[in-house]
Formats: structure tokens, C-alpha cells, sequence
């Protein structure tokens, strides 16, 4: 969820936008720079999760949100009527989690092909919610880009280095 300006008033409305499956997080750029250029009265844009080929806009009215999509690749227009709230409450994640992964950490991964070997966490893109990892006991290292959710830290650096004194 991107919030683009912080509002008081409750005279905003959401409004559906359909998209080519798979393309949401890029038309979510293009809405938020379109609204941004267009000074359009644009609160927020939301790509709930697990819902493929729809993001939400909060606008001021149906034609903000028509503005901020307009000329957009991938965008497939928005939807007739405004959605209520408690329709889409439900996928809505209310609480932003900490990220406590550092560069330099031992983590273990815990899904996908490499599920259950040990890492080294090379970089943390917090926005994106990956980290770049290299495994632990390969012959080469190789980057490995996964999801946040995929690793487990195991050992902290602060920790190998109080043991090394």
C-alpha cells in the first residue's frame, strides 16, 4: 500500500482498477507517479495480496482515480462503482511487521528450491520485502534473490564477532 497524502476527511472513495495479472506492482508505479505529476486528489494505492489483476485507488472521486490511471500499460480501467471498505478490509494487512534481517546475517531458508540450507545475507531491500542471499556451503557463491518471508535468521554477526573475542 502506497499513502500518498495523509487525509482527515472521509470524502474519499476506493475504486476498483483492473490490470493484466502479474503487472499490479507496476501499475501501481505508474498510478502514484500519474497522480503525483497531475496533482490529482489520490490518498492512497493498494495492491492487496493474494488478488491478482486488481489494485484499489483512493481518490477523491471517480475521475481522480480515472486520471491517475489514464494511458497507464497494463492498466484494463476502473470499475464502475466504488467499493466499500468492509469489502476489501479482509485483505488488508493492518499492521506493518518489523524487519529484523541484516546484511551479514546466517539465516536458514525455509521455502522454494533451496528449502532447509544455510545462507549469508548479502543485501535487504526492505521496499521489496527481498533479500539477496549466497548459500553457505556451495562451491560458488552464487546471489540468490528470495522473499523475506523465505529466511529464518539463525545467527546474528554481532554475534560471531563477541564469540571470536
Amino acid at each position: 500500500m502506497i499513502n500518498l497524502e495523509e487525509t482527515s476527511e472521509n470524502s474519499s472513495s476506493i475504486f476498483a482498477l483492473r490490470t493484466t495479472a502479474n503487472r499490479e506492482d507496476q501499475v501501481m508505479g505508474f498510478v502514484t507517479s500519474n497522480a503525483q505529476k497531475k496533482k490529482l486528489e489520490v490518498y492512497s494505492v493498494i495492491r492487496p495480496h493474494g488478488m491478482r489483476g486488481y489494485i484499489f485507488i483512493e481518490a477523491g472521486t471517480k475521475t481522480d482515480a480515472e486520471q491517475a490511471a489514464f494511458n497507464v500499460p497494463y492498466a484494463r480501467g476502473v470499475l464502475k462503482d466504488p467499493i466499500d471498505y468492509q469489502e476489501i478490509e479482509h485483505m488488508l494487512e493492518q499492521v506493518k511487521r518489523e524487519i529484523n534481517i541484516q546484511k551479514n546475517d546466517i539465516a536458514e531458508i525455509i521455502s522454494g528450491p533451496f528449502k532447509r540450507e544455510k545462507c549469508k545475507i548479502v543485501r535487504v531491500d526492505k521496499a521489496k520485502e527481498e533479500v539477496v542471499v549466497e548459500l553457505v556451503h556451495a562451491a560458488v557463491p552464487i546471489p540468490i534473490t528470495v522473499k523475506i518471508d523465505a529466511v529464518k535468521v539463525i545467527r546474528r554477526e554481532t554475534e560471531e564477532e563477541e564469540e571470536e573475542e
